[in-house]
């Protein structure tokens, strides 16, 4: 059987749910299949660490306009993100070599942008010899993401393509996939039965609002403007795993019955389908799966750093509104209220992730 090693980080949920959906779709293809999931920020070191996760943590929360300098600085900046591509290989490379020495897979996913990045240039200097495939779940903003070592690009959204291609190079192999999130958005869902299962209301208008795993951005200022429509008969805050976050919502709106507050859920599939509109912080997985459901999606409350590049890339596309404002979000919630989009009917057509992670360790590089 083949053995594959998935390295991620919890940097967030946008990282460990594909490492956990794709883990248990290879074992549903394949049963019997060795599959083990790393985090591989930790193996990568400290200080790689305290970088990637830890400074995030607080930046997130306390100062946005330090991730927006981060990012251009890191990222967007040609000479210091080579540098700093660099620097990741030759820190954390070791670490990660050592790990896969002590697993001895016939393949290597990964879900986090800085170990795809070291796993790939590894690759590229013949130091790794297992095939490497990137998981590359965010739309834009693809810097580490996407790595010309990687034998693989497994993408959730078919207009990176262009994008991927520009840093990867035009040879490099792209698929693009479902199983990097729930497996029930590959069945269609209806809005009623949802609704019931959820113990919501069978008529009215519903929106949601994400901050994603974190419970990050202007999540308040989304509810109170939500709550200002009339045309808003039930607002929904998903507030992941931020307690403080739910605390408070809950002193201040726990009594009022338009208001709804959650706290970390594993029934997005069952959200997106019950609800109208969807208000979201931090781009990502969410947003592909609402277009999935044909849920309306508006990006608001933390166009930040690699965010404010996805924003553009949402509003090229098509794929979700953005608002900056409280009134341009009052008015693109009143734009969604209006006109649900179709699902999207074709993601459960594609090819599965796990089918092509397996084909590689079939291959042997």
């Amino acid at each position: 059987m083949p053995r594959v090693l998935i390295l991620t980080a919890s940097v967030g949920e946008g990282h460990d749910l594909p490492a956990r959906t794709l883990a248990a779709q290879l074992r549903a293809e394949q049963p019997g299949v060795d599959v083990v999931t790393e985090d591989g920020l930790a193996a990568m070191g400290p200080a790689i660490t305290a970088v990637s996760e830890t400074a995030p943590r607080i930046v997130f929360f306390r100062f946005g306009w330090l991730w927006d300098f981060g990012f251009w600085l890191f990222a967007r900046f040609g000479p210091t993100r080579t540098l700093t591509q660099r620097t990741l290989t030759r820190v954390g490379g070791p670490g990660l070599l050592r790990l896969i020495q002590a697993h001895r897979p016939d393949v290597v996913v990964s879900t986090y942008p800085h170990s795809t990045e070291a796993l790939g240039r590894l690759r590229r200097g013949g130091r790794l010899t297992v095939p490497v495939c990137a998981a590359v779940t965010d739309l834009a903003a693809l810097w580490y993401w996407a790595t010309p070592g990687a034998d693989l690009h497994l993408v959730t959204h078919p207009e990176s393509l262009a994008e991927l291609q520009e840093i990867a190079g035009a040879s490099a192999a792209v698929e693009c996939v479902h199983g990097f999130t729930d497996p029930a958005f590959l069945e269609p869902r209806d809005q009623d039965e949802a609704r019931s299962g959820l113990g919501l209301p069978d008529e009215g208008k519903i929106v949601l609002i994400s901050g994603g795993g974190w419970g990050v951005g202007r999540i308040e200022t989304a509810l109170q403007v939500a709550l200002r429509m009339k045309q808003v008969d039930l607002a929904v805050c998903l507030c992941g795993r931020n307690e403080p976050l739910r605390e408070k919502l809950e002193r201040r709106f726990g009594a009022n019955e338009r208001v709804r507050i959650e706290g970390f859920t594993e029934s997005m599939p069952a959200w997106l389908a019950a609800a109208d509109a969807i208000v979201h912080s931090t781009a990502g997985l969410t947003i592909l799966e609402a277009l999935i459901r044909g849920c309306p999606a508006i990006s608001f409350g933390w166009g930040r750093g690699h965010i404010r590049l996805n924003n553009i890339a949402f509003k090229r596309f098509g794929l979700a509104a953005v608002a900056d404002t409280e009134d341009e979000l009052e008015s693109a919630i009143a734009r969604a209220l209006e006109t649900r989009r179709r699902p999207d009917l074709a993601y459960a057509s594609r090819a599965s992730a796990a089918s092509l992670v397996l084909g590689q360790a079939g291959d042997g590089g």
